[in-house]
């Protein structure tokens, strides 16, 4: 599957941005997505995923309750709502496809990337 995230930018903080990744090539739906993001200077690390159906989400604490993992099948695309931006989110964020069969967060059982889409929250 080919991955190709999009809709990064820059903004301020307490702002709102929304990134989509857009999947092609095998079937969508049999793949749990997932969100990551790498600062400078920094690991890669996990932000959220969510299970094949859209029936389950799964968070990183320190975006609970500001970001919103999302779905359309019908569309072969995954999405992150980020709300309430802070300059700590600043990062190129990565989607990611993974054949588990249930929701993963460590970046090795993540088989298919896409190119990433840098997230700027200026203060």
């Amino acid at each position: 599957v080919q991955l190709q995230a999009f809709g990064g930018g820059l903004v301020q903080a307490g702002g709102s941005l929304r990134l989509s990744c857009a999947a092609s090539g095998r079937i969508f739906s049999s793949y749990v997505m997932g969100w990551f993001r790498q600062a400078p200077g920094k690991e890669r690390e996990f932000v959220a995923a969510i299970s094949r159906s859209g029936g389950s989400t799964y968070y990183t604490d320190s975006v609970k309750g500001r970001f919103t993992i999302s779905r359309d099948n019908t569309k072969n695309s995954v999405y992150l709502q980020m709300n309430s931006l802070k300059p700590d989110d600043t990062a190129v964020y990565y989607c990611a496809a993974s054949v588990s069969p249930a929701i993963v967060t460590s970046i090795n059982r993540y088989d298919y990337w896409g190119q990433g889409t840098q997230v700027t929250v200026s203060s």
